[in-house]
């Protein structure tokens, strides 16, 4: 499967290769395969819909491109094309990944696509460790050097509204990612710097992707953030 997927890939790179698309730098030349390569990756092999995020700009790359002096997400959130632009094809991805070669790769989550619930990476990673210990199933995780993403099937915004509404307490330091929403992939820079990367790639089955239901993650998660040592009744964000 990643022979063909890779063959797939090259030829799309050939095809779509043109001069005006040529890097300007070592930097951007080496980020060309890498980021081109995951978003036709989730495209093709994943069928998720990707989009390119608006990246950063100036001489050091440390503000955003988008027109806002103060943006908190710096590089890491749709612009042009805006969200609803999202796309599986692969002739649409590669014509935009040769043209910003450096632009991060987002999914649009919701729909058919797959959703998130997020958490700061120190509190994540010991819920991940509690988790496994019980025997819970999780699928892919997309970690940032401060959060950690854990994909789980599509849900709807009144589905999670009934879900929040039953619990006593929720852990503050969760976030969703669900319809409407986006979520950076590898490998594209974070917004606070350092790479996004897999802490635990996408796998399929004989079934395709297997992707856990939102209501198992997040009473997993209450329940780590409950037993967690000293009695803390909430993941430290």
């Amino acid at each position: 499967m990643r022979e063909i997927l890779g063959r797939r890939l090259q030829r799309l790179r050939d095809r779509f290769k043109s001069p005006r698309a040529a890097p300007r730098s070592t930097a951007a030349a080496a980020a060309v395969p890498s980021l081109l390569d995951g978003a036709l990756t989730c495209a093709t092999l994943w069928r998720w819909p990707v989009l390119p995020g608006v990246g950063r700009a100036g001489a050091d790359s440390t503000r955003c491109a988008c027109p806002d002096p103060d943006c908190v997400v710096p590089g890491a959130h749709p612009f042009d094309p805006g969200l609803l632009a999202a796309s599986a094809d692969a002739r649409m991805v590669a014509w935009w990944w040769t043209r910003r070669p450096t632009a991060p790769v987002l999914l649009a989550t919701g729909g058919a696509a797959p959703c998130a619930v997020s958490l700061s990476a120190g509190a994540a990673a010991r819920a991940v460790v509690r988790l496994d210990a019980q025997g819970m199933r999780l699928g892919p995780i997309v970690a940032t050097p401060t959060r950690w993403s854990l994909l789980v099937a599509p849900y709807s915004l009144e589905r999670l509204g009934e879900l929040l509404y039953a619990k006593d307490h929720v852990p503050s330091s969760l976030r969703f990612h669900g319809e409407g929403g986006y979520l950076l992939l590898p490998p594209s820079t974070a917004s606070g710097g350092g790479q996004v990367r897999w802490e635990r790639e996408p796998a399929a089955g004989r079934d395709g992707l297997w992707l856990p239901e939102v209501e198992a993650v997040v009473d997993a998660l209450v329940e780590a953030s409950s037993g967690a040592p000293g009695g803390g009744s909430r993941l430290a964000y």
